[in-house]
């Protein structure tokens, strides 16, 4: 139960600290959906999801008015299409993405994940085809999102995709060069994807997953740093007390929201991601929870020890207040979604560099960055390498989500609005790395992934 001073501390978290759940992800499985008829399996797709989350968006409203608990986003994550669309009479699979699409319109969600493949070791057909068909799928839908895992642990890191990868960010940002390479922002490229992640762009329910799922996001960046500012002057021992404490109590707003949502949809709760994810609104920043550690900038030196504690801490605290914790859990750094993060941009405190280093103990990776459009894709696909090598030999997941925006340069700075905010155009190192993409073939997994 609940006792007086906790409530009070909750709807102030809610009322200043910008506390909300960020998403209510219901996962759906299209493994039934499949036929050698694409035209036939695109509607059953499109029944099925109208059918399942016919009530999601209603269920998280309800929920948001009766116990006063922001819920930002109402979204799905299906199946991957690679694997649904494999018996298919077309390789073109923007038929699939375009079902999808409207589906999400229709039961009124803000996203769709699961125009997706899993490459990590090789590609099928079906990968094939869906990785060509990105490009286009992203330019012609609005609500579709699409991730490729292309490295674990266990097997290494595809290169032969990684390669391909870079040119097919590069095709997408120049398909919706109109609109600043927006369809980039729905696009994101994995090392470890977890099967059950909430957040997108990288949102599929894995083949391992149940027929339908509820998963839920929560977010909570000014609760930790109002926390934090509490505890000015300990050492970081007690500061690191201090973040779990923040941690578990946001954990049980997001848990009370997945089994309401799971009891009044009657379907699983699958998991809480109890992820720091920022938004563009001052007071909602990763950067400045680094910076009340005692950095001058998010960027200066002792930013990636800072990082490394807040995520452990987020982790421990989370964990406490929930059996099922899972998707990515811990610290988003996304540029263009973090007013902090912009303005250590804007300063020449980060750079590519070392938004590079902060990854190796964050949750994600490099997120929503935008960098000049010329950039040669096998740049795009090198940056993409070192990010799986990232996730590979530390046995965690990193992402790219990268922007290639066509007609800028550094010093310019495109805007997206909402979530997605705003990014100046980062500097991206100059020296070339085709002669190493090139070569194609499979780094293998590291020695430490002989777990039998």
């Amino acid at each position: 139960m609940f006792n007086e001073f906790e409530i009070l501390e909750t709807i102030r978290m809610f009322q200043e600290q910008h506390l909300d759940v960020r998403t209510i992800t219901m996962g759906i499985s299209l493994m039934d959906c499949a036929t050698g008829d694409s035209e036939k399996t695109c509607q059953i797709i499109y029944d099925k999801i109208c059918r399942k989350a016919e009530h999601l968006v209603k269920t998280g409203e309800d929920i948001s008015r009766e116990y006063g608990i922001p819920i930002i986003h109402k979204r799905i994550s299906v199946t991957p299409i690679s694997l649904v669309a494999a018996s298919g009479d077309t390789r073109d699979y923007t038929c699939y993405a375009r079902a999808l699409d409207r589906a999400a319109a229709q039961v009124g969600i803000n996203f769709i994940g699961g125009f997706s493949a899993l490459v990590q070791k090789g590609y099928s057909d079906s990968d094939r085809a869906l990785i060509a068909s990105i490009p286009e799928a992203l330019a012609t839908t609005d609500l579709v999102c699409s991730s490729i895992n292309l490295a674990t642990t266990r097997v290494g890191i595809n290169m032969d995709a990684v390669r391909d990868m870079g040119k097919i960010i590069k095709q997408t940002a120049e398909l919706t060069a109109d609109q600043d390479a927006i369809g980039c922002a729905k696009l994101v490229v994995f090392a470890n994807a977890p099967d059950d992640n909430p957040f997108m762009a990288g949102a599929f329910l894995g083949p391992g997953e149940p027929e339908c799922v509820i998963n839920v996001g929560v977010s909570g960046p000014g609760v930790v740093k109002h926390a934090m500012e509490s505890a000015r002057g300990q050492d970081l021992g007690v500061l690191a007390d201090t973040i779990k404490r923040a941690a578990f109590k946001i954990t049980r707003v997001g848990q009370l929201v997945a089994r309401e949502a799971s009891r009044r949809l009657d379907v699983p709760f699958g998991i809480i991601d109890l992820s720091l994810a920022p938004t563009p609104v001052v007071g909602d920043s990763i950067a400045r929870i680094l910076e009340e550690f005692g950095l001058d900038t998010c960027g200066a030196w002792g930013t990636t020890a800072a990082l490394a504690m807040l995520n452990d801490a987020v982790k421990k605290g989370g964990t406490m207040a929930s059996s099922f914790v899972g998707g990515l859990s811990g610290a988003f750094i996304p540029v263009s979604e973090d007013e902090g993060m912009i303005a250590a941009v804007n300063a020449g405190a980060l750079s590519l560099e070392k938004l590079e280093a902060m990854t190796c103990v964050c949750s994600v990776g490099i997120d929503m960055v935008a960098i000049p459009g010329d950039t040669p894709a096998e740049t795009i696909s090198g940056i993409i390498a070192d990010e799986m090598a990232v996730g590979t030999f530390n046995n965690k997941t990193t992402a790219v989500r990268i922007i290639p925006v066509p007609g800028k340069t550094v010093g310019d700075t495109v805007s997206y609005g909402g979530l997605l905010g705003s990014a100046p155009i980062m500097k991206v190192n100059s020296a070339s790395p085709a002669d190493f993409i090139n070569r194609g073939g499979r780094i293998p997994a590291p020695i430490h992934s002989m777990k039998n």
